[in-house]
């Protein structure tokens, strides 16, 4: 596994992001640009002036349900619709450093008293949950094909089945992960979301060991999420998952240059009638 190499000007930063300060303003344009070398190093594009964070990921599950957004390798893999190669300690200094603060899990709560056997048979659960909170992300996901830049809120590319619509537009509450011992003797702090390798649910999971949550009410339930597959490039083709504290009409022009290119089909006939090329309908350049 890769080690995170920020040195001493990502200590810095991390130092000031977990007293709640956020990026310093005071510091050097230099320091900054060598904080975005150290990241990019890891794979992570940092981009302080656009406020934006961006790795690059694969697309994984297209037809099965989804309880995941974002895995690696180590992860839930067959659940998830994306899949990447970065580890999640090294996205989450990134994260870090566009200024947000750990929010709180789903919160489970027994009914006093319970629901009846009829009840539970009726449909009723025998929990109160309450959805998270906290500061968190706008997510997006970019790419290329050929000429045209396709920019979608990731939020549009999953399915709500129990609506018939696209999951609600919101922001994904930002957790954090969290350090855990491993059982070696002796015990070494390792962090949850590197060994489990899942980066951001969909679904609510009470252990609350992954960077980033979905945060609608209807993420308590986990049968009802899907990729909505028109929209997507084909299993393996490459993405740019972008994580912004604010809404984006675009993709910023600082990540353009590294937006993964992908060349689906020979080009349409040009005689042929609008919608004859097999496109799946998407508004190139444009937030849905």
């Amino acid at each position: 596994m890769k080690r995170l190499r920020v040195g001493l000007i990502g200590a810095l930063v991390l130092s000031a992001l977990f007293a709640g300060s956020g990026w310093p303003a005071q510091e050097s344009s230099g320091e900054l640009a060598a904080l975005e070398k150290a990241l990019l190093d890891q794979g992570v594009h940092f981009k302080a002036q656009a406020g934006v964070c961006a790795i690059s990921a694969r697309v994984l599950v297209r037809e099965d349900a989804l309880e995941y957004l974002l895995v690696n390798r180590a992860g839930n893999a067959h659940e998830s619709l994306f899949v990447t190669d970065v580890q999640a300690s090294q996205l989450n200094v990134g994260l870090l450093a566009l200024g947000v603060q750990p929010g709180r899990n789903a919160v489970w709560t027994a009914k006093d008293p319970p629901p009846t056997r009829e009840e539970m048979l009726a449909g009723a659960q025998p929990y109160d949950v309450k959805p998270p909170e906290g500061e968190g992300f706008l997510l997006y996901v970019a790419w290329k094909e050929g000429e045209e830049l396709y920019f979608y809120r990731v939020d549009d590319l999953i399915k709500n089945l129990s609506t018939a619509r696209s999951m609600q537009r919101h922001a994904w509450v930002y957790l954090g992960s969290r350090t855990r011992k491993t059982r070696d003797e002796p015990p070494r702090e390792v962090f949850a979301a590197d060994v489990e390798g899942n980066l951001i649910n969909v679904c609510y999971f009470e252990a609350g060991t992954t960077l980033i949550t979905g945060s609608l009410p209807d993420c308590l339930l986990q049968n009802i999420w899907a990729p909505n597959a028109p929209l997507l490039p084909p299993q393996g083709a490459e993405v740019l998952v972008l994580f912004s504290r604010k809404r984006l009409e675009t993709c910023p022009q600082e990540l353009r240059a590294v937006l993964p290119q992908f060349r689906s089909e020979p080009e349409a006939d040009p005689d042929s009638r609008p919608g004859d090329s097999g496109q799946d309908g998407s508004v190139p350049d444009k937030e849905k």
